[in-house]
């Protein structure tokens, strides 16, 4: 099964991209950031963001999608911001998978590391390691989406009680 795994954002959003149907283990097949320029419009970016989506859906055509859930921010701006660009990432998973997951960071700490309160160091060791990658990936938006993709392919998603 392919996963795409995304950590929400607006300003950058995280992407892994396993395979989890290889000799029970996952293969990373891509990883990286949708950026959106700072400068412009939310209107534009959030339409940026769609476009980059698509690309990573017509190029990998994931089974599912995993995305984590929003946690509260102090900043009430930047929430709002994001919460505007996870409703397009959620519509754009929609239109072109259809089968989306959702996982608190601390439901992805608990899959990856065995405790729900680890440091985002232990969750980016062991991405590096489940994955048999030389480096932990870069950015930490990458390396947080391929923990969100590993989690699902850890976690039954009969069990997921979080289904978009």
């Amino acid at each position: 099964m392919i996963i795409l795994g995304i950590d929400p954002g607006y300003a950058i959003i995280g992407y892994g991209v396993i395979d989890d149907s290889k000799n029970d283990s996952e293969m990373v097949l891509d990883y990286g950031a949708i950026t959106t320029p700072k400068e412009d419009s939310l209107p534009v970016r959030l339409e940026a963001i769609e476009a980059s989506l698509k690309f990573l859906f017509d190029k990998f055509k994931p089974d599912v999608v995993a995305i984590e859930e929003l946690f509260y921010f102090k900043n009430q701006k930047t929430i709002i911001q994001v919460a505007q660009a996870r409703g397009v990432i959620i519509l754009a998973c929609q239109k072109y998978c259809g089968k989306i997951y959702e996982y608190t960071p601390l439901q992805i700490k608990q899959a990856l590391t065995g405790q729900g309160r680890a440091e985002k160091a232990q969750v980016q060791y062991m991405v590096k390691a489940i994955l048999g990658l030389n480096s932990i990936p870069k950015p930490d938006d990458a390396a947080d989406a391929l923990a969100v993709a590993i989690c699902h392919s850890q976690t039954s998603p009969s069990l997921n009680q979080n289904k978009v």
